[in-house]
């Protein structure tokens, strides 16, 4: 399914709330859906409204219809794309990953989403990034990552520690050359692409296992990034939200602003 308009957004609200029951076990696999009109009086919701919601699942593999028996959950629903742990301009490039432009990459404190997502104390820094993915010349989207504190990251994935500081510090050395590639760049002298938090994350990873979770929420871009996609503050959008852990350690957040517009966004994957 991809989520790309205003129009949708009732639906996707839907599609994600179904989605959440099969995978938290309220709607386990092979379980059967309560009838049509039983389940749009429980969620509260109109039938037509429920029933697109429902062929949406279908396309996407985590429900089937079964003759006299009614919608079933499959025995191996699919994980939503962004549980996939694929980076964002790789997963809505749709073949042709989008360019990450870096606007900032610095240390902060913790905000309310970094300490409840990533269980950061009070006091600790956390290196954040923020990037604009384009594609065929215009803003497709707006990234907000977030790593966990270092000692944490030494202590449960210091492959990702060591390629973020690795990262850093070409920037810097690229920024002290006058390429452009510092705090507030985008490209080098010959124009490659600044890279997300996420995709070091998975470069970093190859002999450890990741696991995420996502959310996906309706919203406006608002003044400030509307102006950072070149969009007018009213622009309806998708907001992603997603946090990467390794075993039950979290060790990445991210905020992704999709407007409309924007490239399709897939929610579910087959595997």
């Amino acid at each position: 399914m991809a989520v790309s308009g205003h129009r949708r957004r009732p639906v996707v609200a839907l599609y994600e709330r179904i989605a959440d029951a099969v995978h938290d076990g309220t709607y386990p696999p092979g379980s059967t859906l309560p009838s049509e009109p039983k389940l749009a009086a429980e969620l509260g919701v109109s039938r037509p409204a429920l029933r697109e919601a429902l062929l949406l699942l279908q396309e996407d593999g985590l429900l089937s219809v079964r003759r006299g028996v009614g919608r079933t959950v499959n025995d191996r629903p699919p994980r939503r794309g962004f549980e996939q742990v694929q980076p964002l301009e790789e997963l809505i490039g749709a073949g042709t990953p989008l360019r990450v432009r870096a606007l900032v990459r610095t240390v902060e404190e913790p905000t309310d989403f970094t300490t409840q997502h990533l269980l950061a104390p009070a006091r600790a820094e956390l290196r954040f990034w923020e990037s604009v993915l384009t594609g065929e010349g215009a803003a497709a989207a707006l990234s907000h990552e977030w790593a966990a504190p270092d000692e944490l990251l030494d202590r449960v994935h210091p492959e990702f520690a060591r390629a973020l500081r690795a990262v850093e510090t070409k920037s810097r050395t690229g920024a002290a050359r006058g390429h452009g590639a510092g705090t507030d760049g985008g490209t080098d002298q010959q124009g490659s692409a600044a890279v997300s938090m996420l995709s070091v994350l998975l470069g970093a990873s190859r002999e450890t296992a990741l696991g995420a979770h996502s959310g996906i929420t309706a919203t406006l871009l608002g003044r400030r990034r509307g102006e950072q996609l070149r969009r007018p503050a009213d622009t309806p959008a998708v907001l992603v939200t997603q946090v990467v852990r390794v075993g039950d350690t979290p060790v990445m957040a991210a905020k992704h602003m999709l407007p409309t517009g924007a490239p399709a966004l897939p929610v579910l994957q087959s595997h």
